[in-house]
């Protein structure tokens, strides 16, 4: 598999004009959970490339300008099987990346620590050959694409995160310890093999504890439980967590100048759409909150909602 170089279209659009962030909140408008399945017709394509030291494996659909679509944990870029076809439908080229360390991508050599994280993006927006991107991030994909922004601005033409505010936003409280306190038995010994027990009775759970209402088909999981059956791939995924720090590092302190949109779940049980428009200090472009409804994996509870919403604002 190699990849394809693109041309060097460059796509930008002005987001609203606001004035320290607001919320937009958004019905269910007939799209709840298992209102949509997966886009069987689409044409996407698996391929690799090298990129910050590493060789990628990506989705790829569509033509036109890039969008990066960076998934989370634990998750595989099978997350985005709603939204990717319907963006490149829009005249958009979709990459959706296996990020560090997840089958059929490359596993790094050490665990990955916020920076590493950060350049990835940008590396891969090179590596395919264009010289931006428009990056969409949920969880770890969301600090991914926050770092990316912050380190190299004029390389995002446009930021969407989702579930995840701005990490230097977050005020710690006993309430969000408790929320993250997977953070700290994620970085224990044993962590991964105990998380592939009685065929991955974790991964159902943290998706319970994490979107309460949302009561996903068994099928939901295969494409991750299908990564983590590589043993040295859920052991990279948990690296994640091992290299964390609490504290953000020194480039994720520093304001964001890309125009952003943030989605926040309006069930979800540990950060509430106030904690995101708190964050609104973290940034010199415009930025919108966009309040929609399910948990922290909201697009994929509510994945004809939230891919209107997002489209609305390519």
């Amino acid at each position: 598999m190699t990849s394809r170089p693109a041309g060097d279209a460059h796509h930008t659009q002005e987001l609203e004009d606001v004035s320290g962030g607001r919320i937009a909140q958004l019905g269910n408008g007939g799209s709840g959970p298992g209102a949509l399945r997966p886009h069987t017709d689409a044409v996407t394509e698996l391929r690799t490339v090298d990129a910050n030291g590493l060789r990628f494996a990506y989705l790829e659909e569509g033509s036109g300008p890039l969008v990066l679509l960076l998934h989370g944990f634990p998750d595989t870029p099978h997350t985005w099987d709603h939204v990717r076809p319907r963006i490149a439908a829009k005249g958009y080229r979709v990459v959706t990346p296996f990020l560090r360390g997840y089958h059929p991508t490359q596993i790094p050599e050490r665990d990955t620590d916020a920076k590493t994280l950060a350049t990835d993006p940008l590396a891969l927006i090179e590596a395919l050959g264009e010289r931006s991107a428009i990056l969409v991030g949920h969880d770890w994909g969301a600090s991914a694409a926050y770092g990316a922004a912050a380190l190299m601005p004029e390389r995002v033409s446009k930021l969407f995160t989702v579930a995840i505010p701005h990490p230097a936003s977050i005020r710690p409280s006993p309430r969000m310890a408790w929320g993250v306190r997977h953070f700290f038995a994620y970085k224990m010994s044993g962590a991964p093999a105990r998380f592939a027990r009685d065929d991955f009775a974790a991964l159902r759970a943290i998706y319970k504890r994490w979107s309460p209402a949302w009561t996903p088909a068994e099928e939901e999981f295969a494409a991750v439980k299908e990564c983590f059956a590589h043993a040295d791939s859920l052991n990279a995924a948990f690296g994640y967590y091992r290299a964390l720090s609490l504290r953000p590092p020194d480039f994720l302190r520093r304001p964001i100048a890309v125009d952003t949109v943030s989605f926040a779940g309006l069930h979800d049980p540990l950060m509430t759409p106030a904690d995101y428009l708190r964050a609104a200090k973290m940034f010199t472009g415009r930025y919108i909150v966009e309040a929609v409804p399910g948990g922290h994996f909201l697009h994929r509870e509510h994945p004809g909602a939230f891919a209107d919403k997002l489209l609305s604002h390519l």
